[in-house]
């Protein structure tokens, strides 16, 4: 039996095939099998279904043995690309951006004789005043040279999505080709599935009604074995010396 404390949800064993299972060993027929339309029948199913999942020993993660392990990765070229992959990893949030340097300072009011201070602020200075040179060289070329790469990028863009499209197109005819054979195929045999079926209850009635024939006949032979005992009749003896055809029209006569 599993064991529900962990809150995982017991799973329906699988067949050794299962990995290797086709759609040739799927036996359904949705376009002419109408029971599970059915409400009740449909409880009954799911009821069978979880009672089925309660007793089995296989949950969920079990079902991901069977597929290949993933791979690992190396982030010993890229240790910054590994940093980051090991905080996505752990959960930790990311790590806000730094942008003291950025930002103009004067020193400290108990640092305004201080040279060395005086210098660093300068450094953050001339830095700043770099970063907003280089952002404005970056806007006017973005003015200038922008509209023309945003179209380019459209216009790649709309090449694959028009490919995606057509490719789309061509796999959803795929699938309505088959769901059209699957649908003439199933259609063209219940015919031939409704007879089956009608034969096979045929005969499930007929074996009934042989089969309480024989029940019937045992009774009637122990009943008649028990009053040839009451009679003390020996029926080994009697068929041993022939007249066991005697013997029975006399017993079952009126």
């Amino acid at each position: 039996m599993a064991d529900g404390g962990n809150g995982d949800i017991p799973m329906l064993e699988a067949p050794p095939s299962y990995g290797r299972q086709t759609c040739s060993s799927i036996d359904a027929l949705p376009y002419i099998d109408s029971d599970y339309a059915d409400p009740r029948v449909k409880a009954e199913v799911d009821r069978l279904v979880e009672e089925e999942m309660r007793h089995s020993t296989k949950k969920p993660a079990d079902f991901l043995n069977d597929l290949p392990p993933l791979p690992t990765f190396n982030f010993q070229e890229y240790p910054m690309l590994g940093r980051e992959y090991e905080r996505v990893r752990a959960g930790r949030p990311p790590v806000a951006l730094d942008r003291s340097r950025y930002e103009l300072e004067t020193p400290a009011v108990s640092k305004s004789n201080d040279e060395t201070a005086w210098k660093q602020a300068l450094q953050r200075s001339q830095r700043l005043l770099q970063y907003q040179i280089t952002r404005m060289e970056n806007l006017d070329l973005l003015l200038k040279y922008g509209p023309d790469a945003w179209k380019q990028h459209n216009n790649r863009l709309e090449v694959y999505l028009t490919r995606m499209q057509k490719l789309a197109q061509e796999l959803n005819e795929k699938i309505e080709k088959v769901n059209r054979e699957r649908k003439y195929h199933q259609q063209n045999t219940a015919y031939e599935l409704d007879a089956l079926s009608m034969q096979w209850k045929d005969l499930c009635q007929k074996n009934i009604a042989i089969q309480t024939a024989c029940a019937s006949l045992e009774a009637r032979i122990i009943e008649l074995e028990t009053e040839a005992a009451e009679r003390g009749w020996n029926l080994d003896a009697i068929t041993e010396n022939g007249t066991l055809a005697q013997f029975r029209s006399m017993t079952l006569a009126p």
